[in-house]
């Protein structure tokens, strides 16, 4: 049984940063793209940032510069560094791990809030 743990999340002023950690047990992810997605209300879900098996990574326009995305493969854990929070940034954020759309899993969603 895959699962995947976030944590992290949290409230914090404008300008502040947050590091949100995504812990998954069940299997063996290194050849998983990990990623983050956020959704904030009355929006759709969308990709804030991935980091491939192979490397490579890509975010959204909205947070390229400010946001980082890193994986530990022996740990089967993604993280993500967010500075330079701004209120547009408030969201749930969800941990998502997939494999060539045949297989993905998700994360329960974590809050972050940002104050302005």
């Amino acid at each position: 049984q895959v699962q995947l743990v976030e944590s992290g999340g949290g409230l914090v002023q404008a300008g502040g940063s947050l590091r949100l950690s995504c812990a998954a047990s069940g299997g063996t992810f290194s050849i998983y793209v990990m990623a983050w997605y956020r959704q904030a209300p009355g929006k759709q879900r969308e990709l804030v940032a991935a980091f491939s098996s192979g490397g490579n990574t890509n975010y959204a326009d909205s947070v390229k510069g400010r946001f980082t995305i890193s994986r530990d493969n022996a740990k089967n854990t993604v993280y993500l560094q967010m500075n330079s929070l701004k209120p547009e940034d408030t969201a749930v954020y969800y941990c998502n791990i997939n494999y060539k759309s045949i297989i993905n899993y998700w994360g329960q969603g974590i809050q972050v809030t940002v104050s302005s």
